[in-house]
């Protein structure tokens, strides 16, 4: 019917309708604890679903548009504004403990931090994202920068409001919510059990089911499942600013968003640890599946001041609960060389099934772990696979051992070169100390070609091992005289490919320095421990000419590191290696000018998703120019960055005239700052 025909009585009732009904999905699903029956509910909700069709009333965020909209041909995709990004895990009480130390280095202190402790749901997270209190687009993780659009199914799920309650805390201009999408596990069974009836196969778990339900390109489809929600952080906020974590999940709460009640704050690491114990003894009590908890720092000043490695943010840790568990036996021991030379016992079993994986191999770490184990040839075993590592042997089932089985014996030798192997005092793995060993050798080089050193495409396991058994390879700085007509001649080589290894190896000539740094293999050194380095010394001479004193100063850096830095550089044969890779070429370029640069004390907001950088990347390049990146604009910031989809920044830029670049003209000032 057209808006000229519209009763004036039924806008202010659908508006009326609507209050009400968000208010009752609020008591029902986020407090579970609803003040009307569910008749009274279903007639305010037919009410308001009629005079919406009467009056052509429905908008995007009505309680009525919860049963999915029209199929999508495919999804769109979507960039978070602040990534995604993984958390490292831990799975013993003693690495919770060195994640609580390594933070205290890190920042300098001995104080005790203030924690929040959360249940690991095992779900599918997404992001919702709020304009003005309404939720507008909402998308899965993805690759943790760019997820898939899922709007639509989002919107089905009841628990998710479609409208931000502003009664306590008004709604910030742009709201970015990160949460876990999930099944109970009561309904999931009845979901299976519904969909064998069917005829459908089954789903594996809940985490499966919640993530294949949310990529249904039909919304109905979603919406048929019971699927739900628990927030657990924040991305970008516009218009409201945070002191804790803590505080975000209360304010999370007041607009009606649902915050997992088993949440808590503790004070100190030792909270932490005794939060994981009663979690997993309530664990099997709980209606859903977690795997664990989650521990975060709940200042938000020292969250930014720790900042993020590559992949995972320092300021926080996934406690695993014990791993997956299965029995099998053992049908030898052998022996593996590592890149440093570490010789890793490995148990060859029956193969068994270990939390969906095929378990064939396991570690035993290091000679005096088999030892302590007592694990022998023929061996009934526990082995377990935790997270995505190597699976690992537990323990032997002694009751079923059988006669005559002996004990493991290191080798004596190398099983590679033949070298007498050695243990140093103090330490618990026996190594091969030849540094010409063709195991360590092949493995450094797929070390050093790896995608977070030299990144040299195409170097992979086999043609590295061909190199080397061949002998046109031995070190790394034989690479970069490698010629096509080296390489026609060797197996799974013609004309092109070979063009593409020499090229890929001679692009790879000028890195980072903090890749270089990394390419070297130096023990205890890997990628976020080399872009300190890098940060804080600027030059490869400088790294290798500092003291430890002077390498204990950079943080992150502790004894053991520096001690293992400076044994490197002092050997004759790292140096000559070092000396041979820059006659051919090799450098590794300065995080930042040594000159004064244009961004020196500078500045910068970053709002909206970036085409060809990070958010961390492009903060990296700021900070390694000398500027600085904060979170909210104010008249002492000199540039907003606006990528797509930028929120509030952006207008409250343009309101106190600060300068704006889109990504095209930061990436000029990036360049003209070097």
């Amino acid at each position: 019917m057209a808006e000229k025909n519209l009763p004036p009585q039924a806008a202010s009732r659908v508006a009326e309708l609507r209050e009400q009904l968000n208010y009752h999905n609020y008591r029902y699903y986020v407090l579970d604890d609803p003040v009307v029956a569910d008749a009274e509910f279903d007639r305010l909700m037919a009410e308001l679903t009629r005079l919406e069709e009467d009056y052509g009333l429905a908008t995007p965020d009505s309680p009525t548009q919860r049963v999915g909209a029209q199929p999508l041909d495919k999804f769109e995709t979507v960039s978070h504004r602040q990534p995604m990004l993984s958390l490292e895990n831990a799975f013993s009480e003693a690495e919770v403990f060195e994640f609580d130390e390594r933070l205290k280095r890190f920042l300098k202190t001995t104080e005790e931090f203030a924690y929040v402790l959360e249940p690991k749901m095992d779900g599918c997270a997404v992001e919702l994202v709020y304009e003005n209190g309404r939720l507008t687009t909402g998308s899965t993780r993805g690759d943790g920068f760019r997820g898939e659009n899922v709007t639509q199914n989002l919107k089905t799920i009841h628990t998710i409001p479609l409208s931000l309650l502003t009664e306590v805390a008004p709604a910030p201009e742009l709201l970015e919510v990160r949460g876990e999408v999930y099944m109970d596990l009561p309904e999931f069974n009845q979901y299976n059990a519904e969909r064998l009836a069917r005829g459908e196969p089954a789903f594996a778990n809940p985490r499966n089911a919640a993530a294949g339900s949310l990529r249904q390109l039909d919304p109905r489809i979603t919406a048929a499942r019971p699927l739900k929600i628990y927030c657990y952080g924040v991305g970008e906020v516009g218009g409201r600013n945070f002191d804790t974590h803590w505080e975000v999940l209360q304010t999370l709460k007041q607009w009606g968003l649902r915050v997992n009640p088993l949440i808590q704050r503790g004070q100190g690491i030792e909270a932490a640890i005794a939060y994981h114990r009663d979690l997993e003894h309530r664990r099997h009590g709980l209606p859903y599946e977690i795997d664990g908890m989650v521990i975060k720092v709940d200042p938000l000043t020292l969250q930014e001041r720790l900042g993020a490695k590559s992949r995972s943010p320092r300021w926080a840790l996934a406690f695993k609960f014990a791993a997956t568990q299965a029995t099998t036996r053992v049908l030898a021991i052998e022996v593996n060389v590592g890149r440093t030379g570490a010789i890793t016992p490995m148990a060859v079993m029956a193969p068994v099934e270990v939390g969906g994986v095929n378990v064939s191999r396991a570690t035993l770490h290091n000679e005096a772990e088999v030892a302590r184990k007592d694990v022998r040839v023929g061996d009934t075993v526990l082995v377990q696979r935790a997270g995505d590592v190597i699976p690992e042997v537990v323990k032997v089932i002694l009751e079923e051992r059988p006669a005559g089985a002996e004990p493991f014996r290191m080798p004596e030798n190398c099983p590679v070169c033949g070298t007498a192997l050695v243990r140093p005092e103090g330490e618990k793995v026996t190594r091969c100390p030849n540094p010409d060993c063709i195991a360590s050798l092949t493995r450094g080089i797929q070390h050093f070609a790896g995608k977070s050193a030299m990144d040299i495409d195409g170097l992979g396991e086999k043609i590295v091992q061909q190199l080397v058994d061949v002998g046109l390879v031995k070190d790394v700085g034989d690479l970069y005289h490698l010629t096509e007509a080296d390489l026609i001649p060797l197996e799974r080589f013609a004309e092109k490919s070979a063009q593409n290894i020499v090229s890929a190896i001679q692009a790879s000539k000028a890195v980072p320095l903090w890749r270089l740094i990394n390419a070297l293999g130096i023990r205890f050194v890997g990628e976020a421990t080399a872009q300190l380095l890098a940060q804080h010394f600027e030059e490869l001479e400088k790294l290798m000419e500092a003291s430890e004193e002077q390498l204990l100063h950079v943080e992150g850096v502790g004894p053991q590191v520096a001690s293992s830095i400076r044994e490197f550089f002092q050997s004759e044969r790292n140096q000559a290696l070092i000396k041979k890779l820059q006659d051919k070429g090799v450098v590794g370029l300065p995080p930042e000018p040594r000159a004064a640069s244009l961004l020196g004390g500078k500045t910068f907001v970053f709002t909206g998703g970036l085409a060809n950088l990070s958010r961390d990347e492009a903060k990296t390049m700021v900070a390694a120019r000398g500027g600085k990146v904060t979170s909210s604009v104010s008249a002492k910031t000199d540039y907003v960055v606006a990528g797509a989809d930028p929120g509030s920044k952006l207008a409250k830029a343009r309101e106190l005239g600060v300068t704006i670049l889109d990504e095209a003209a930061f990436a000029d000032l990036l360049q003209r700052s070097t």
